[in-house]
């Protein structure tokens, strides 16, 4: 079901027919704070102990784990979300999200996100059609496209996968436990290994072996040598 058929859903859902439906989510164990401003299409599945709080969405193919919170004002359309989540602030569109999973508030998930168990995606992030693997932690302002991220990864602050040359569309891998520095520019197609590090502002163009450190624009490698004397 897409977007707009989704909207199309709820407008055909009577106010009478919602509050029904709400009313039998509150009775199965779902804590609705304010039926008034709760919207859903009767399609949806949310598991006892979630709480869902005001001015919240969910459309379409949307199934909720146990013990979660979403909202206030969370747009979750077609989206299936494990359990003891948070989502606040955020719109979920065609993704699929893992158990003790932090998302926002002001984040976006469009369609093929998928962020597995215990991953952290802070404030105005962007992720789509990429895979973050569990632990995985995107602070806020980034933006990760047709991308690999491997577990235990700290994606740092207005970090960018550069997917599009302007014709087509290319793939960012990186390896578990690597650290990107604030404001990465990461061009790609790219390759980065296990226990990679790019320094703040860096700009990669080229793929990173495992357990190296690159820095600069364009990146290139810190060596034991080029730290002693300050040269590249």
């Amino acid at each position: 079901m897409n977007f707009t058929n989704n909207i199309k859903q709820l407008a055909s859902y009577t106010s009478l027919e919602r509050q029904d439906f709400l009313q039998r989510l509150v009775d199965n164990g779902v804590v609705i704070i304010d039926l008034l401003t709760v919207y859903v299409t009767p399609d949806i599945d949310v598991e006892p102990g979630t709480i869902i709080l005001p001015n919240s969405y969910l459309l379409g193919n949307t199934k909720v784990g146990k013990d979660c919170i979403i909202g206030p004002s969370s747009f979750i359309s077609d989206t299936n979300i494990g359990d003891n989540c948070s989502i606040i602030f955020s719109v979920l569109e065609k993704a699929i999200v893992g158990n003790g999973v932090e998302i926002g508030p002001f984040a976006h998930l469009r369609k093929g996100a998928h962020l597995d168990d215990y991953v952290h995606m802070g404030n105005f992030g962007e992720i789509k059609n990429s895979y973050l693997a569990s632990g995985t932690k995107m602070g806020h302002f980034s933006y990760i496209g047709d991308a690999v991220i491997g577990e235990g990864v700290n994606i740092g602050a207005g970090t960018i996968t550069c997917n599009y040359d302007g014709t087509k569309k290319h793939s960012t891998k990186i390896g578990k436990n690597s650290f990107i520095g604030s404001d990465t520019m990461l061009v790609a197609p790219l390759d980065i290994g296990q226990n990679a590090r790019t320094g703040a502002g860096s700009v990669v163009t080229k793929n990173i072996p495992d357990d190296t450190l690159v820095i600069g624009v364009p990146a290139r490698q810190k060596t034991e040598s080029s730290a002693k004397t300050g040269k590249e």
